[in-house]
């Protein structure tokens, strides 16, 4: 095998909460991630040669070499097994970029699989989500992919059954909100407000869209809607539009809102494409491989 196709797909916090800050810096989060159905495409191919890793993508501002997930997690895998090859990496981003919908973490996931397909490595998901929480705590999920619980700083993984069926509709403003900043900021031991993350998590048991949709919160707003008027805009906007609920997803800058009706999905998306709100608005729906 010489090529390999992978999509990197991006994902949701559908709902975010941090129980605290830890003394070693990290935050204590619980959350519930969903994938969704926009992914980045990412081919990658093997050629005879001295060990070389390089990365072609669309977007020309994306780094290329260590400052990318995705060369790193090629890089660690071609370490560890003494792979002395060419790598070729080529990237579709389709994700928004410094959004909150991890596309960095899911390409850096992406390349985990295809590395390990390419070169018949023989690991499991769960030798490579050991391998990839050292380069991100969302790596490890993005690896899984589905709707999952999501603990400790998010590396602690408990898989749920797929997301009730709805619509949702993406929004990306035309801010960049860094994740850094946002959690700098965060007064994690002084929160008065915690979504019930447990509710939700029995409401997708039980596949009731409502129950999730009623406990959908994110606390890092706390931060960014106090900086970004544009979140709480596009959260009513959205609202308005016929979303049943609509919060940011990560850290941000996307914003998306839950839909019931696929009539009333169509129509806020018509809508928010022609507004000019965002700088990529997207409609899609949960992506789960089972």
């Amino acid at each position: 095998m010489y090529f390999v196709k992978e999509r990197a797909h991006g994902k949701i916090n559908v709902g975010l909460d941090v129980l605290r800050k830890r003394e070693d810096g990290y935050h204590e989060v619980k959350m519930v991630m969903q994938t969704v159905g926009i992914y980045d495409g990412i081919d990658i191919t093997r050629s005879p040669g001295e060990r070389e890793i390089t990365i072609e993508t669309n977007l020309k501002y994306l780094p290329t070499g260590e400052g990318n997930l995705a060369y790193r997690a090629a890089n660690m895998l071609m370490e560890e097994f003494g792979i002395n090859e060419k790598v070729h990496i080529k990237m579709k981003k389709m994700i928004p970029v410094a959004a909150g919908m991890a596309g960095g973490s899911a390409d850096c996931a992406a390349v985990f699989r295809g590395v390990n397909k390419l070169f018949n490595l023989g690991l499991s998901l769960q030798d490579l989500k050991e391998r990839g929480v050292k380069l991100g705590a969302d790596v490890p999920y993005c690896i899984e992919e589905g709707t999952a619980l999501c603990e400790g700083i998010g590396e602690k993984l408990t898989t749920l059954p797929p997301m009730p069926d709805c619509r949702i509709i993406l929004v990306k403003p035309h801010i960049n909100i860094s994740t850094k900043y946002v959690y700098e900021n965060l007064r994690a031991n002084e929160l008065t407000y915690h979504p019930d993350i447990d509710g939700m998590v029995c409401a997708i048991k039980n596949n009731d869209l409502y129950g999730v949709t009623d406990r959908m919160g994110n606390v890092l707003e706390t931060v960014t809607e106090t900086e970004y008027g544009i979140i709480t805009e596009l959260k009513d906007k959205l609202k308005k539009m016929g979303a049943v609920n609509a919060i940011m997803s990560g850290s941000g800058s996307t914003v998306f809102g839950i839909y019931d009706d696929n009539d009333k999905a169509m129509e806020a998306y018509k809508y928010m494409k022609e507004s000019g709100l965002g700088r990529q608005v997207y409609i899609t729906e949960p992506y789960n491989k089972q």
